[in-house]
């Protein structure tokens, strides 16, 4: 089957993440700077997150873009990735309120290790599904950026009963290492 309407899909799930997140955002009490101090937190969980979703959002256009077609079960592993990535908001949203506190930070950094699950499984179907010697498989290789992103989520989340700056911290350099999209992709489909 043709990949158009997971693509029309996914883009619209991406779009409810995003709008959900900026809702979630209350104005201050008050009109002063100083009123602002208390949204900081709340503030900054949200551009970790804006560029999380932006980086899925990016690299998931590019998977697609290099894959032909899909299946149903290709079907179901988007939608198990649409699912963990869905769950951003509420993360999100808990650990600003909360500013940053251990609990929250840990499960943030679960429904990413998640959602980094989910995109490998979703890249592995692909892969699967259109071959080994397929331009996705070529461009994809071992995937050693996914797997380091699995790490650093696994060891982000108990850092955050110890220290949940150093936790997040973890989640920062992975969206980091992310925020270009493969560029191997791009390369393997202008050949």
């Amino acid at each position: 089957m043709t990949k158009g309407r997971m693509e029309a899909f996914s883009d619209g799930v991406f779009a409810v993440i995003i709008t959900i997140m900026v809702l979630e955002m209350k104005a201050p009490d008050g009109a002063s700077l100083m009123a602002l101090g208390p949204v900081v937190p709340v503030f900054l969980s949200y551009i970790l997150s804006f560029v999380y979703v932006g980086i899925y959002w990016n690299n998931h256009h590019h998977l697609l873009q290099a894959a032909q077609h899909v299946s149903g079960g290709i079907l179901w592993a988007n939608l198990h990735l649409l699912f963990w990535l869905s769950l951003t908001p509420f993360v999100t949203a808990w650990m600003g309120q909360n500013q940053f506190a251990p609990w929250p930070v840990a499960l943030y950094g679960t429904v990413m290790l998640f959602a980094g699950t989910a995109y490998f499984i979703l890249t592995r179907s692909l892969i699967a599904h259109h071959g080994k010697d397929s331009t996705l498989a070529a461009s994809i290789g071992d995937d050693r950026k996914g797997k380091m992103s699995l790490a650093a989520y696994s060891v982000g989340i108990p850092l955050s009963f110890v220290q949940p700056w150093v936790a997040c911290a973890c989640y920062v350099g992975v969206a980091i290492m992310w925020l270009i999209p493969d560029p191997r992709i791009e390369k393997a489909l202008h050949q």
